[in-house]
């Protein structure tokens, strides 16, 4: 395919699972804000606002992680219900325009989401070039780990409800048990050991500390971040090239 080629197809898929899912089904929009607003509202309970700047800035985390989590359903029903992927296989597109057309789609469907965040960390007088650009740059490799994990997984499951099993706890082990809405010091010894495992563990910190919270971030701590997120993250690109099944066995 010629690269014009490539550029329209991730085009027309950006429109077909993205654009056209916004305009004729407003509502979907409020389900991508729900969930981390609600996590935001019962930060801002429990801890009585001091928290809430955490909140904020692990919103923005958790945003880009549901991109990718709701990846899985997409691609799993595309793949199996629609038989969408079959078609794209037998056709001039290769796997990695076809993901990447999807995984900017699942983007665009959440920047309502993103833009709330963005607002109210706007409203709390934080940002400078350097937080924006840390924290753009988190977001991204967040996005993109997260939908190179959402394509490895979708290529195995059989059934569009094996993802309502599988998404939650992903969530739940990458965005709710580590440190995305609270300092990492706020957890026990051994809980701070366990949480380094999580790559959003270091996308947190980076976000954190180039807002003022938590830590001062220096720039060794900054470096080892930002090393195990782009490791991660190629780590997930390259089993998605080696392990996942583009075609049916």
């Amino acid at each position: 395919m010629s690269e014009r080629n490539r550029l329209r197809s991730v085009l027309t898929l950006v429109q077909l699972n993205g654009i056209i899912p916004i305009r004729t089904t407003p509502l979907y929009i409020l389900n991508t804000i729900a969930s981390p607003l609600s996590f935001l509202f019962f930060i801002f309970i429990v801890s009585r606002g001091s928290y809430l700047d955490y909140g904020i800035t692990g919103g923005m985390v958790l945003t880009m992680m549901t991109v990718g989590t709701s990846l899985q359903s997409d691609l799993t029903h595309y793949r199996h219900d629609l038989k969408f992927q079959d078609v794209v296989v037998a056709s001039p597109v290769e796997a990695p325009t076809y993901v990447t057309g999807m995984a900017l789609s699942e983007l665009v469907y959440s920047l309502p989401a993103l833009a709330v965040f963005v607002a109210l960390f706007v409203a709390l007088g934080h940002p400078t070039v350097v937080n924006l650009a840390v924290i753009s740059g988190v977001c991204v490799l967040v996005w993109a780990f997260a939908s190179a994990l959402a394509f490895t997984l979708a290529t195995y499951f059989q059934d569009v409800r094996e993802t309502f099993l599988f998404s939650p706890m992903i969530s739940l082990v990458l965005t709710v048990l580590p440190p995305v809405y609270y300092p990492l010091s706020a957890l026990p010894a051994w809980a701070q050991t366990a949480a380094l495992i999580s790559p959003t563990t270091y996308a947190a910190e980076l976000v954190q500390g180039s807002c003022g919270l938590g830590a001062p971030l220096t720039l060794s701590s900054a470096a080892v971040d930002w090393g195990v997120l782009i490791a991660f993250t190629a780590a997930l690109f390259l089993l998605a090239a080696v392990k996942a099944r583009w075609k049916e066995p």
